[in-house]
């Protein structure tokens, strides 16, 4: 299946009129110019159809080019509706104008039985899943309990986490067959969480969060003799900064930046 560039270059078009967003990332790597920029534009739009709710969107490179045909680089759709009690969604996204295969994301939820079950799955010749995962909320005492079973069709691996929050204290254990972790979160004041994680293998990271005002935030992560990575999201703006590690000695650093911008 193909698709005109004229389709493409009215899609695109249109977005001015639907607020688009133009998110500036920095590529890794040495450039002489602007060649470093990767600019990509995403637009969304909305529609309803008796009871079902539509939602479809395209995210494009956002470059000079004589090829529209090869700005997209995923085009998708979504479609909800309520059935006896559930939510129900279906989501299909292509990667870029190839139609031939799409990636499928199934959801229901009911939040009578706090419930919501989740199915990813890829459609082409024919339907196949990819992997399914529940989660079931528990309110007990104060506390939430949340349980998160998780099958992969494909690897036949399969792990459940469990996450118990209450008071500023959230703690979630994952656990398979053959490895475990664990990660206590606590939040010590109204500026600062600090998020030890332990594995069964004998890894651990340690992370702080460091709220800045209007959710702005810095996050640090330490994994010894693996990385440091620090994140900085202020206002549209997003910096993410990873030094390998080598022992105590820092053998590099990858800056990536990104920039968000609605108009």
């Amino acid at each position: 299946m193909k698709l005109s560039s004229v389709a493409i270059l009215a899609v695109v078009g249109s977005a001015a009129a639907n607020k688009p967003t133009l998110t500036f990332n920095v590529r890794d790597g040495n450039f002489a110019d602007l060649g470093g920029l990767d600019p990509s534009l995403s637009w969304s739009a909305s529609t309803s159809s008796g009871d079902v709710d539509i939602e479809y969107g395209i995210e494009a490179a956002a470059r000079p080019t004589s090829d529209i045909a090869s700005l997209p680089k995923n085009i998708w759709g979504k479609a909800s509706t309520r059935l006896n009690g559930w939510g129900v969604s279906a989501r299909a996204q292509f990667e870029g104008t190839d139609f031939s295969r799409a990636a499928v994301e199934i959801d229901a939820n009911n939040d009578d039985a706090d419930l919501d079950i989740h199915l990813e799955a890829s459609a082409g010749d024919g339907f196949s899943v990819k992997s399914v995962s529940a989660v079931k909320g528990i309110d007990s005492d104060g506390a939430r309990i949340t349980i998160n079973p998780r099958y992969n069709v494909e690897t036949e691996e399969s792990d459940v986490v469990v996450n118990y929050s209450k008071d500023g204290t959230d703690i979630s254990l994952t656990a398979s067959q053959d490895a475990q972790s664990v990660t206590i979160s606590r939040q010590l004041d109204d500026e600062n969480r600090i998020s030890p994680t332990l594995k069964s293998n004998g890894d651990i990271s340690l992370a702080w969060e460091r709220a800045l005002g209007d959710d702005n935030r810095l996050t640090t992560t330490l994994t010894p003799d693996e990385s440091i990575d620090i994140e900085w999201k202020d206002s549209a703006w997003t910096a993410s900064i990873n030094m390998p590690l080598d022992g105590t000695d820092i053998t590099g650093t990858n800056v990536s930046i990104k920039r968000e911008v609605s108009f």
